[in-house]
């Protein structure tokens, strides 16, 4: 029963009596509980019973005892009930009957419940009609039932404790699979009367309920979770929730509901202690705002009664002045949501209120804040089983999470947790068996529970806190003009999400809920956005409603992810006055959520809410205040990708030690020859020592300027301190910062050698010079020029081969149009204006014009124009592509002949072209597996090296002073006037920083990324993004590819195949049947429907059918609908025909040879009068069911046409008109043309292919014959493709998944690489790892192609590299010396430099990469691809481990079936009917299982 109140307006009334009279003949009228009728107000106030009265028939009541009666405006408000439970004693004089029977008879009780075992009733009253005490005194015997002792029974008091005593229950639940089943449950169970709180967990695969026993019982609760479809059972016996004596005094306090507001005012001695008091209220729109005050004000302790009255704009409160005061009751009454009220007290009021409010303001404050202060309990467990730090974590993770735990505290040391608690929704009991049921052994300590008093805010703030809990829905209108003026956005991340179902249970539950104006969930990034309105709901509340569906939900914080970011010079800004002008104004702008504006750079920062106000909106506002504003330049130029900048400064830096380096190799080839010339003048001539020495001494570059300073040396010197400094410079600060960091890169190999060699033979110089040696000594000042020449020279060409292999991404950077020309329509799309602007201020929504020629700036729909776009730099497509009304295209491609109008659809960052880019930036920027091996292994380089080149110099001078003739005869430019210790130090030294020189740990590093970058590039123009180096690496490793069968194999949409007519066409012609059946689904929304419209449209050729009505739809059977206004197209369309057959009677011949199924039929009828009188038709389509349903025969030939089309996976529709069986048409989604090459391509390359479809198998099994594929997994759920794809992965298989990316995002994120194929949603690009731009199948073939290629140019750059190390630095070390194998330092740099570029030479070589044609392919294929035979497809039902297996047959059965198949092949030269399976899901042999019923048909 439901309660209801209404106000009904009285004219007429002269004195009380009339008021009594009222009164009395309408409070005796069944159904009304209470009128009240005031004589000044000229109304009556009346609650009744909805069932047995309405408004009209009180206003009639009142109308017959001659008063006028209207309705006052308002709409009835619901009147809240309470309860309160008795107890019948067994020595009771009445039954349970009679007692139901006397309270009923009562005004202001609604219902009286008794409970099985007649021990107890449950009775729902009014308690502005009658009270708990005087429900007792009806009913002798009868008394308050009480669990707990220490209250005495008989008070009115004990119903608010009544209501409170609950009970915990703890049930199995057994099939849960997901978190959609557990907040399946938790919706089902949560919504029943009397449940308070219920939690299902998936892992524990249990359901936890906290119930009030005298509504519902624990038996009801189980049969309502078997309802749903799961199996319960109970875990513990329900146990009621103890609470101590100090709790029970707390509840009593604690009064929130109606009927502890009842026990309040039966607390009150007499009605004297009660006031009432008068308020004005300015504000109130209509009945919801009155409906929010009385439910909001009637719920506070200290408020008895409330009457609003929306037409006087008045509220009249009764309320206990000793807890609360006007002044508390008027800022309660001004809080309610939406906060809008102005209440203020008539002056008669004012004074008496100021007075009651000074005589006890202290008194009337405690009692308030004793009454609503919460309480928080300590509780201690024992806790038995805990091994680590991770137990007590995983123990405070759970518990914190439980409803009531307001802290917890777990000491592994004392074995024990301290909790803290509210009583009123948890216990001691209730914690102890959850840290139990997490394993571990909990007991309750012996010390006690401590209450902890929590200090409460101001009663302000206590019924502040009522604004987030309004208790209506307000009006249409007006909740439409508060949602309009505040609507906020926040962003909630939302974990345990599976599936699409996770998030259309979210999006559904969340829309109905008040306040909340629309989400959007994003399955991928585990994230929804909400808009809600913020006096209704807050985002706190939000997550709350996720968690309760059964997933976790946390509130971002930094939730301005879809926020527009817009940068501004202003310019015309004088003063601060002027940013703040501009800054306030925008800030009170709506959509504006930040603004910044600098008057030093006259710069504006803004964030804005692109769905509200768009960027030309917030320029268009400050040049209303009379600004100039531009928009601050982005670079677009993709100028980070060209490496320009390092090619600049390593070109300069090349040159400058080059400058230095040429005079010091001249110098060094000049000495190099005089000295060969001198070793062959001593051998022909005989020369002695000294006279070799004294020639030497003479040459130019040896003579000393100063004892023992030579030219040579002098000049090296000269030459060598400019490129030491300025050529090593860049050097110097690298290796400096790596070795702060304490790591050791090739920059720290570079500095040791170069400074090695110039500090040795520096100190060299200044010994020699302190000596005066007439000797000059060897140094080794050629080796730092040439060696930062040769460096400088490397990095210069490996940054210019970077360059090109990014080449690909700044191409698509590039493509971003720079501006665009909006354009305003009006009537009709006539043009108005045209404006050209920035890119960036597109804003969604706006008309772009694209002229031929030019490229789209933004994502859109065509919505005029036709022409041909070129789309190849962003799709690999070649072809231009037609783009039509209706059609999407993508920013950056370029219109070609026709201009274009374009809806913008997404825009800036959003764009496709933009989501690509950055992309293919983060691919290009991972790392692949095999390239962290690499960077180990560089760390460990450099060192190593450093470790080699010290021992080789220790080593040649142990060996040099063994053995000074090995040192003699190797070194280059010996000669008797150096003494031999120099000459072994020097040697030994040439050796050690050659060693330095030629080792690159470069190489190494670089072999990896640049393959990487080249691969993806390539890709990226192929219409392939790849992301990053882990795919890329791990596509070439894949062993099994698995399909999904709808969108992917098949184009996803319903096609008509075949149309077979039942009835002659002089009966029913063929066009008139079309048009009849293309009306009739033209209003149906289903696929199939929408297939038969489209094709009965293009035979017709007419855009538009006749008219439909009676439209009925049955789901899984057909439809029912009569149609009309068909006659005109049939005209037209036979008119059209008889033009084309006398223009060509040999069309007409040749049309006749046509298949009739496929035949527009040839209607030549007398010429239809002018004026078509319109028939009606009566039309049912649908299945054999709905025809027999209606009481159509299906004949056998059409049923087995019917068997026919679904053995091939079609789906057969029937279709009747006024009555016969007219047609039947068969439907089907249609295999894509490249799917069967692609299959046997990927077949030819060695990998397994596997289909995968929720269909069923007989669909299945149909596909993939056609295609080629073998092993069919059908019947699977969306959220059990995930477990298909573990299944494989368990099998040691590498698995990658191709799907659409929808419903198939948790299988390709599960899969080692998921190909989203032919989408561009966020959903497939955040799951995936490959995304194929275009809808074909043959780049899953060319994807994992590339990838082959990619990884083979990786493994031979590591050979580069490594062999390039493993031989180079041996040869430097001198181990192939007795070879003859010497090498100079510059030579090692010569060497590592080129083994650099050679590895980024190599990488380059991608760039060259062709995707495999399909032309090539087909012609390799020819002759070999061919559909699989039935028998040839094993099909896996559902998520079984096992297929559907043949079960073993006899030797006779063997013999029968291949003879009847051989004598089926002798009758028809297609593939042999019976090998097609019937039956589903087929549990047999594929053979058998046929036979069986086909053997009349066949034989």
């Amino acid at each position: 029963m439901e309660a209801r109140s209404i106000v009904i307006g009285v004219e007429g009334m002269t004195c009380h009596s009339c008021v009594q009279a009222i009164e009395q003949h309408v409070g005796k009228r069944n159904g009304v509980h209470n009128i009240t009728v005031s004589l000044e107000d000229k109304n009556a106030v009346i609650i009744y019973d909805s069932k047995l009265q309405t408004p009209a028939t009180l206003q009639e009541a009142i109308y017959d005892m001659g008063f006028d009666a209207t309705s006052a405006g308002s709409d009835p408000q619901p009147v809240l009930p309470d309860t309160i439970f008795l107890t019948i004693p067994a020595q009771s004089a009445l039954t349970s009957k009679e007692i139901r029977s006397t309270l009923l008879k009562n005004k202001g009780i609604l219902d009286v419940k008794m409970s099985s075992d007649q021990k107890s009733a449950v009775v729902t009253f009014l308690s502005s009609v009658i009270n708990g005490k005087q429900i007792i005194q009806m009913v002798p015997g009868v008394d308050l039932n009480i669990s707990a002792p220490e209250v005495t029974p008989g008070t009115c008091e004990d119903s608010s404790w009544s209501q409170a005593s609950s009970v915990l229950l703890r049930l199995k639940v057994e099939g849960m699979t997901c978190h959609s089943c557990t907040s399946t449950i938790e919706g089902k169970v949560g919504k029943l009367q009397g449940i308070q709180r219920i939690k299902v967990s998936l892992d524990n695969q249990e359901a936890v309920v906290v119930y009030q026993p005298h509504l519902i019982t624990a038996e009801e609760i189980k049969c309502q979770i078997e309802a749903v479809g799961f199996t319960a059972s109970f875990k513990k016996q329900p146990r009621p929730l103890k609470l101590s004596a100090i709790d029970l005094e707390r509840l009593k306090n604690t009064q929130t509901k109606g009927s502890e507001t009842t026990s309040l005012k039966e607390n009150s001695k007499n009605v004297n202690d009660t006031k009432t008091v008068v308020f004005k209220i300015d504000g109130m729109h209509c009945s919801s705002c009155v409906f929010n005050i009385q439910s909001t004000i009637s719920a506070l302790p200290s408020v008895t009664n409330i009457v609003v009255s929306l037409e006087k704009k008045s509220a009249i409160v009764n309320y206990n002045p000793n807890l609360i005061s006007v002044e508390e009751l008027r800022k309660a009454i001004e809080a309610v949501s939406p906060e809008t009220f102005k209440v203020s007290l008539p002056d008669q009021y004012e004074h008496a209120a100021l007075l009651s409010a000074l005589a006890s303001p202290l008194k009337s404050h405690t009692a308030l804040k004793d009454a609503t202060q919460p309480l928080t309990q300590v509780v201690v467990i024992n806790i038995e089983g805990m091994t680590c730090n991770s137990c007590v974590q995983s123990i405070e993770g759970v518990i914190s999470q439980k409803a009531g735990v307001k802290s917890i505290n777990v000491s592994l040391a004392n074995s024990n947790g301290t909790i803290e608690y509210d009583p009123l929704q948890t216990s001691p009991e209730d914690l102890r068996s959850s840290i139990e049921d997490m394993g571990f052994d909990a007991s309750l300590s012996a010390k006690t529970e401590l209450p902890v008093g929590v200090t409460q805010p101001s009663p302000e703030e206590q019924l502040a806190s009522l604004r987030t809990e309004p208790t209506s829905k307000p009006s249409p209108n007006h909740a439409a003009k508060q949602e309009a003026k505040s609507i906020s956005k926040c962003y909630v991340q939302v974990t345990g999400m599976t599936c699409a179902s996770c998030v259309a249970n979210i999006e559904r539950n969340l829309r109905r809920e008040d306040g909340i104006h629309s989400i959007l969930v994003a399955l991928m990034a585990g994230k929804a956005e909400v808009r809600y309105n913020p006096t209704v709901i807050q985002p706190s509340a939000i997550a709350e409603l996720i968690r309760e569906l059964g997933f976790g939900a946390t509130v971002m914080e930094n939730s301005g992810e879809g926020d527009g970011i817009l940068d501004l010079v202003v310019g015309g800004m004088a003063s601060a006055s002027c940013v703040h002008k501009i800054e306030s104004t925008l800030m009170k702008t709506n959509g504006v959520l930040y603004c910044s504006v600098a008057l030093a750079t006259n710069k504006a920062h803004i964030k804005y809410d692109p769905e509200i106000i768009g960027p030309r909106d917030v320029i268009q506002v400050i040049k209303d205040l009379g600004f100039a504003t531009t928009l601050v330049k982005k670079d677009r130029s993709a100028s980070h990708l060209d490496h320009k900048r390092e090619i600049r400064q390593w070109r300069r830096a090349f040159f400058v030690s080059l400058a230095f380096c040429i005079p010091v190799m001249v110098m060094m080839i000049y000495m190099m020859v005089k000295d060969s010339q001198l070793s062959e003048a001593r051998a022909h001539h005989n020369m002695s020592d000294e006279e070799m020495e004294a020639i030497h001494s003479s040459m130019f570059l040896e003579r000393q300027l100063l004892p023992g300073l030579s030219v040579m040396n002098f000049l090296s010197f000269i030459l060598c301190v400019p490129v030491q400094i300025f050529g090593g410079w860049h050097f110097y600060i690298q290796a400096y910062k790596a070795l702060k960091h304490k790591t050791a890169n090739m920059d720290v190999l570079i500095v040791l050698a170069t400074s090695i060699a110039f500090v040795y033979s520096f100190v060299i110089l200044l010994v020699a010079m302190a000596e005066k040696a007439k000797v000059n000594p060897v140094t080794f000042f050629d080796t730092p020029p040439m060696l930062l020449a040769f460096i400088s020279l490397g990095r210069w060409l490996e940054h210019v081969a970077k360059g090109k292999t990014s080449e690909a991404l700044a191409r698509l950077i590039s493509l971003q149009a720079t501006e665009a020309t909006i354009v305003t329509l009006g009537p009709d799309n006539v043009l108005l204006s045209e404006e050209q602007v920035d890119v960036e201020l597109v804003q969604r929504g706006d008309i772009v014009k694209v002229v031929p020629g030019g490229k789209f700036p933004v994502d859109g729909r065509v919505i005029e124009g036709h022409s041909m776009v070129d789309e190849s730099l962003i799709t690999g497509e070649a072809m231009p592509v037609t783009k039509k009304p209706g059609n999407t295209v993508i920013a950056g491609s370029i219109n070609q002949n026709g201009s274009l109008l374009i809806s913008a659809t997404h825009v800036g960052a959003d764009t496709t072209l933009s989501q690509i880019v950055k992309l293919v930036e983060e691919a290009q920027t991972s790392k692949a597996p095999i390239q962290q091996f690499a960077d180990k292994l560089s760390g460990y380089f450099v060192p190593f090296i450093v470790a080699v080149s010290v021992v080789t110099l220790f080593a040649w001078i142990i060996i040099g002073f063994v053995d000074f003739e090995i040192v003699e005869k190797y070194f280059m430019g010996y000669n008797k006037s150096i003494s031999a210790a120099e000459v072994i130090i020097r040697f030994a030294f040439q050796a050690s920083i050659t060693v330095l020189c030629i080792a690159c740990p470069c190489s190494l590093g670089l072999a990896t990324p640049t393959a990487v970058m080249v691969g993806t590039g390539v890709g990226a123009q192929n219409g392939i993004l790849i992301k990053g180096g882990e795919p890329l690496e791990m596509a070439h490793k894949v062993k099994v590819v698995v399909f999904d069968k709808t969108g992917t194999i098949t184009h996803g949409t319903p096609e008509v195949m075949r149309v077979k007519y039942l009835v002659e066409s002089n009966r029913m012609p063929h066009n008139k049947m079309l048009a009849i059946v293309g009306t009739a689904e033209s209003n149906s929304e289903h696929p199939l429907g929408v297939a038969i419209t489209k094709y009965c449209k293009k035979e017709l050729d007419s855009e538009t059918l006749g008219t439909c009505t009676d439209f009925q739809v049955v789901p899984g059977c057909g439809i029912s609908c009569k149609v009309t206004n068909i006659e005109a197209l049939l005209y037209r369309k036979n008119k059209m025909v008889e033009e084309n057959n006398a223009k060509n009677v040999t069309l007409v011949k040749l049309e006749e040879n046509v298949e009739e199924s496929m035949q527009p039929a040839l209607i030549i009828d007398a010429d239809l009068p002018t004026t078509v009188t319109s028939q009606k038709y009566s039309v049912l389509i649908g299945n054999r069911e709905w025809m027999n349903r209606n009481g159509l025969l299906v004949k056998n030939e059409v049923d087995k046409a019917m068997i026919e089309h679904e053995r091939k996976g079609r789906t057969a529709v029937l279709t009747a008109v006024d009555g016969v069986l007219c047609g039947l048409i068969a439907i089907a989604d249609t295999v894509k043309p490249e799917a069967e090459l692609a299959v046997y391509t990927l077949k030819s390359m060695g990998l397994e292919v596997v289909l995968m479809t929720g269909d069923n198998s007989k669909t299945a099994r149909s596909i993939a014959s056609q295609v080629g594929i073998s092993k069919v997994f059908a019947e699977v759920l969306p959220s059990h493709k995930v477990a298909k794809v573990k299944q494989l992965q368990d099998e040691g298989k590498r698995v990658a998944m191709v799907g659409d990316g929808i419903n198939d995002s948790p299988a390709l994120a599960m899969a080692n690489v998921g190909i989203a194929i032919g989408t561009g949603t966020d959903v497939a690009i955040e799951a995936a790892d490959v995304v194929l731009i275009k809808d074909d199948l043959m780049d899953v073939v060319a994807s994992i192609d590339l990838s082959r290629k990619t990884v083979k140019r990786i493994r031979i750059n590591f050979v580069f590299a490594l062999i390039y190390n493993l031989i180079g630095v041996p040869i430097a070390a001198g181990v192939f010396l007795p070879i003859g194998l010497v090498l100079q330092p510059w030579m090692g740099s010569a060497a590592m430099a080129a083994s650099s570029v050679s590895v980024v030479l190599s990488s380059l070589l991608l760039k060259m990469y062709q995707k495999p044609s399909s032309e090539k392919l087909e012609f390799r294929a020819r002759g070999q691809m061919k559909h699989k035979s039935p028998s040839e497809i094993s099909v896996h039902i559902g998520i079984d481990e096992t297929g559907t297996n043949s079960r073993k047959l006899s030797l006779m059965d063997r013999i029968i079936n291949y003879s009847r198949a051989s004598i089926n092949s002798l009758f028809s030269d297609k593939r042999s009917v019976n090998s097609i399976v019937l039956n589903e899901p087929d549990k047999h042999s594929l053979l058998v299982g046929d036979f069986g019923e086909d053997d009349d048909t066949t034989l």
